[in-house]
């Protein structure tokens, strides 16, 4: 056997060998026999790690990363290769980072200096941050930018510093949240979405590829071109099992309330009377009259002078 090989028994093979470099089995082979996954922690000597560092049970990086700082790597993380990560930092259980993926550097902040104390950055369990995601810390010294549980970044995807995804997110190619950014559960934003600063996405929302969220996009509704509300999220609600009776009146309430040319105030009240024989339409509401940072989403178009789908 080459020096420097183990041999695991194949998934499968009858007494049959392969052979991995380092002692660390590919991740179909961990898949296989969990025992491994459980036991067996793997740093390749070419990555660089802090100190400072917490690795627990059956974490595994390859070569060439960089971890600087105060980290902490739950079990069962993977760090593919080449990948950099300055603490403060926590990444949860059972989560893959793809190369070049560049996690907890310093915001993009004009006021914020290079070394400066940040909250950091914590990303939750069961996440998957695909080619150079970024993940920038936070310029809070009290609140981290906090990626939720069971997210998917793909390739370029972006987090900006302060931002805010719940669990179930995903954000395809290329799409970018500016700071202070808040995602509600169950978000998808479509290959280069573009979302501004301090917008809300509400929960189970839809932003087409290419969109540009400029104002709040209330929950379950989906939105195209300029922040305009083409109607509800119908095919979410469905994967998401919502009985037929509570989806047509949330298409209901949408029709009434984002339709028609009204006031924030109007559509809050239009919200509020039909959210009391619907829960959804009643969290709409209290998303609307919650949150003065940005305006509201509407699904009519003010005009190529004004802010087309822009309350």
């Amino acid at each position: 056997m080459d020096a420097g090989l183990t041999a695991f028994p194949a998934s499968g093979s009858h007494g049959e060998t392969r052979k991995y470099r380092n002692k660390w089995p590919d991740f179909p082979l961990r898949q296989a026999v969990p025992s491994l996954r459980s036991v067996m922690t793997s740093v390749h000597p070419t990555s660089i790690i802090s100190k400072e560092c917490e690795i627990g049970e059956g974490v595994v990086i390859g070569p060439w990363c960089v971890i600087e700082g105060k980290v902490r790597l739950a079990d069962g993380v993977r760090l593919i290769g080449n990948v950099y990560i300055n603490g403060p930092l926590t990444i949860g259980p059972r989560t893959i980072v793809y190369p070049f993926c560049s996690l907890g550097y310093g915001p993009q902040h004009l006021k914020f200096k290079l070394g400066q104390e940040s909250a950091g950055v914590v990303i939750g369990a069961d996440c998957t941050l695909r080619e150079s995601a970024t993940v920038h810390s936070a310029t809070s010294l009290t609140v981290p930018t906090t990626v939720g549980d069971r997210n998917y970044l793909m390739v370029n995807a972006h987090v900006g510093h302060d931002a805010l995804t719940g669990n179930d997110v995903t954000l395809v190619n290329n799409t970018a949240l500016a700071g202070h950014v808040q995602l509600g559960d169950s978000v998808t934003l479509g290959g280069g979405a573009l979302v501004h600063q301090f917008t809300r996405i509400g929960r189970m929302a839809f932003i087409g590829g290419g969109t540009r969220a400029v104002a709040d996009v209330p929950p379950f509704t989906s939105a195209v071109e300029r922040s305009r509300l083409a109607g509800i999220n119908l095919v979410g609600l469905r994967r998401a099992g919502i009985p037929r009776d509570q989806i047509t009146l949330v298409r209901e309430a949408f029709r009434k309330a984002f339709r028609e040319p009204m006031t924030r105030p109007e559509i809050l009240e239009t919200l509020t009377r039909m959210g009391s024989r619907c829960p959804l339409v009643a969290e709409m509401a209290a998303f609307v009259g919650s949150g003065a940072n940005r305006p509201i989403s509407v699904g009519y178009d003010r005009g190529e002078r004004d802010e087309a789908g822009v309350l």
